[in-house]
């Protein structure tokens, strides 16, 4: 393998760790970082949103990368747009997770004692694993639309650096295993706060709904800007 292209592929993972850190990315996979009571859980959501970035970035990197084609401006800015919608889902589900947590406040001994807890239906076992995994399908479905919309500039980018598919390939790997690794330290990063108000309900709640109203906001202006600014809208009617 050319020293040149052992650099090639250096860069590639730097870029990577850089991208994992673009503020649609963090936005949105802080909201999942908000729903975890562990750390290991919020960081693990961190590398399935890698797994399925990099996951259709390679697909449809490869794809174009044989066909010799590059992705329509019109379906790369749709694509984009996407991402938008998925912001404001994810506030919007964010805000509104709390929905199920009641505090009961009742008198014992002259004491004042407060209780909360969650109307959830099923065993306290069963719904631990089927959050755990739905944390992780979450994270990974979020990534899946990520690498869709990034994968336009993703295509350039390898097609203006290697020569033949195969280095293509390895490329765009070590790529998403830098996307993996930025984001792994991110969300560890993001989940700390979450993690340790976690037993303070109101500390708690604050600081998920900002996550979520930041999501919300930061997905309007998102969809804002390509739609009107950059001209989205008027490519759809013509």
């Amino acid at each position: 393998m050319e020293v040149g292209y052992l650099s090639i592929l250096a860069l590639g993972f730097l870029l990577g760790i850089k991208h994992a850190i673009e503020p649609d990315h963090i936005i949105a996979v802080s909201t999942i970082a908000s729903q975890s009571k562990k750390l290991l859980r919020s960081s693990l959501a961190g590398v399935f949103w890698g797994i399925g970035h990099t996951a259709t970035l390679f697909i449809v990197g490869i794809i174009f990368i044989l066909m010799k084609d590059e992705i329509p401006e019109e379906w790369a800015m749709s694509l984009e747009f996407l991402v938008g919608i998925m912001l404001v889902y994810l506030g919007i589900t964010t805000i509104l997770s709390f929905k199920n947590i009641h505090t009961h406040e009742h008198e014992h001994h002259g004491e004042e004692h407060k209780h909360i807890h969650s109307h959830e239906h099923g065993g306290k076992h069963e719904h631990k694993h089927r959050h755990k995994n739905g944390t992780y399908l979450k994270s990974l479905l979020i990534g899946l639309v990520h690498g869709l919309a990034g994968s336009g500039a993703m295509i350039l980018l390898t097609m203006s650096t290697v020569k033949s598919v195969w280095e293509g390939a390895i490329y765009i790997l070590i790529f998403g295993a830098g996307t993996v690794v930025g984001m792994l330290f991110f969300t560890t990063m993001i989940g700390i706060p979450f993690v340790f108000s976690a037993k303070k309900i109101s500390m708690n709640k604050t600081l998920t709904q900002i996550t979520g109203v930041v999501s919300t906001v930061f997905g309007i202006y998102y969809m804002y800007n390509l739609g009107v600014i950059e001209g989205l809208f008027k490519l759809w009617i013509q």
